[in-house]
């Protein structure tokens, strides 16, 4: 008999309410948050977004922060954090092993582009926005909590989700009394612009899932819940979730959502339900062409035509991007805890043989809730949330040995790449990315393993170099005619995606960033995939990189490890 995972808090600040009670009349009431941009300083006035309705001095004084430098990626979430553990009724951690597992991707991106912009597009030589694990060290000291053990996910948009999915881990394997878990992403230009050059920015209010679907909002905010082992009377409970990749491309879908619909079936599997026990879905939903295509044709496949009431709710809040799961999430428990489904707001117009959504019902059970969430590289997750516990397995115990490690560290090395790409695909490449993928293939093919089962990376601070140049361009050109290329290499799953889409691995595919400890993170998910029985091959790819003042790479290195299950 396994564990059960319950919720016994919930903390959340969205462009529709700066705590839960505000959210839900919101979401009642099917009132958006999407308008024009107000704290943002974004020459791009006409993009509307989902801005949280404090602006950065209103939050600090909240906290009672007194920080020149303190970002809204980490206000957001401490606001938050704070709200789920009151929530919870914890006053006191003391005694108790308490983690906070958090999702982002731009870090504190809006204190480091406003440092570009003083120093006129240089290096300001400060934490770098995309250093993620310094927005979460921040969130935990501004929620009061700082000095409990920290981890930070970095899957683009489903981040926040699989933070949950490692925070129920964790428990299940006793490695924490209670764990804090979700996400939070401030609004930034770096974010609005690179979104931007991909050309999926609507310039009204987003339809999910109509005809007329014209691209996505962004927005910003936070949610955490507190996670507990074997309680009764949670708020609700993880029942069920899995994560995999799309492996098709850096920022596409594909058209038959075939990461949507692992991710979706592998939840219900582990949930120990068939598709006709859900009752809800809260689908990813974007509003672009291509998701909503692709996640549609994924929920024909997995539900055939008896789709439970489904809808998206950044209509409501905009796309979070690496907050959007737990955000998604908190909505979820929400919806469950008081019995409505939440409307698909601007939906008129059905797609040809697309799914249609839910207008949002009120006095409605639901025992059984799905909530997806996907991100830039096809990193897709979904996740079950249930009125009653289901018993989770922690899995074997299997054996663990290394068979491979590579190392590249040298310019010189790099030319080794043409072992595995043609020239044209190299020039294409970042030194980092190029040092990566290199090391990973080498150590695939000594361990002659020519696709592991999933694939794992650590990073400190992601693709410096490539982001160092997109700030540039934006202070240079002032938001005008930026490359989207040099945006599409700046998450920090790129390596992990990249390599997926390679070998077209669809297993498990997850990236930590957390500083120094980034490899330890990495390593430790790596040995719980094998010890469970959930893979008996995982690559793990660990890369940093320094940056001289012009923003190129100075020195880096990337190191790949595979690790076998020993039968």
């Amino acid at each position: 008999m396994g564990d059960t995972i319950g919720i016994t808090g919930l903390g959340i600040i969205c462009a529709i309410g700066n705590n839960t009670g505000e959210v839900l009349g919101s979401l009642l009431a099917k009132r958006s948050g999407i308008g024009p941009m107000k704290y943002l300083p974004s020459l791009h006035t006409e993009i509307p977004v989902g801005e949280i309705k404090l602006s950065t001095e209103e939050m600090k004084a909240m906290l009672g922060v007194d920080e020149p430098l303190a970002s809204r990626t980490a206000l957001m979430g401490a606001i938050a954090v704070r709200e789920a553990l009151s929530n919870a009724g914890i006053r006191d951690i003391s005694g108790k092993r308490v983690a906070l597992v958090s999702g982002t991707t731009v870090g504190v991106m809006d204190v480091t582009e406003e440092q570009f912009e003083k120093l006129g597009g240089a290096d300001p030589g400060i934490p770098h926005g995309n250093e993620c694990g310094k927005s979460t060290l921040d969130t935990a000291r501004y929620a009061g909590i700082g000095g409990v053990p920290c981890c930070t996910i970095s899957t683009a948009c489903s981040s926040a989700l699989n933070t949950i999915m490692v925070g129920a881990d964790m428990l299940l394997r006793d490695e924490a009394d209670i764990v804090i878990a979700g996400g939070t992403e401030g609004l930034s230009k770096f974010h609005l612009n690179g979104f931007n050059t991909l050309m999926i920015l609507d310039r009204e209010r987003c339809r999910p899932f109509d005809d007329t679907r014209a691209g996505l909002n962004l927005g910003e905010g936070a949610a955490y819940v507190v996670l507990e082992k074997n309680v009764s009377g949670a708020l609700a409970y993880v029942n069920g979730y899995s994560n995999h990749c799309d492996a098709f491309h850096q920022t596409a879908t594909s058209p038959d959502g075939d990461g949507a619909f692992l991710a979706m079936t592998g939840a219900l599997r582990q949930a120990g339900l068939r598709p006709e026990d859900i009752q809800y879905i809260n689908a990813h939903g974007t509003g672009t062409p291509d998701n909503d295509a692709s996640e549609g044709n994924a929920f024909h496949r997995v539900f055939g035509d008896r789709l439970p009431e489904m809808s998206s709710t950044k209509s409501y809040t905009g796309h979070t991007t690496s907050a959007s799961g737990s955000i998604e999430a908190v909505i979820c428990v929400l919806a469950m805890r008081n019995g409505f489904t939440p409307a698909s707001l601007g939906w008129s117009h059905p797609i040809p043989g697309g799914v249609i959504p839910t207008p949002g019902h009120t006095g409605v059970h639901l025992e059984n809730v799905m909530c997806n969430a996907f991100g830039f590289g096809g990193n897709d997750s979904s996740m079950i949330f249930g009125q009653h516990p289901h018993p989770l397995e922690s899995g074997n115990t299997y054996g663990i040995r290394e068979v491979a490690r590579t190392r590249v560290d040298t310019d010189e090395a790099l030319s080794g790449l043409l072992e595995f790409y043609t020239p044209m695909e190299a020039r294409r490449m970042c030194k980092l990315m190029k040092a990566s993928l290199l090391s990973a293939f080498r150590a695939m093919r000594e361990a002659g393993i020519p696709c592991p089962d999933a694939i794992i990376s650590a990073t400190p601070k992601g693709m410096l170099e490539t982001s160092n140049l997109f700030l540039a361009d934006i202070v240079a050109n002032k938001e005008q005619l930026l490359k989207p290329t040099l945006f599409m290499m700046c998450t920090h799953n790129t390596i992990s995606s990249a390599i997926a889409i390679r070998t077209k691995c669809h297993g498990y595919n997850c990236t930590y960033s957390q500083g120094e400890d980034s490899t330890f993170w990495a390593m430790r998910d790596a040995r719980r995939l094998i010890a469970s029985g959930e893979a008996s091959s995982v690559l793990v790819c660990s890369f940093d990189e320094n940056c001289r003042e012009d923003g190129r790479t100075a020195d880096f290195y990337a190191e790949s490890v595979i690790l076998l299950r020993d039968e």
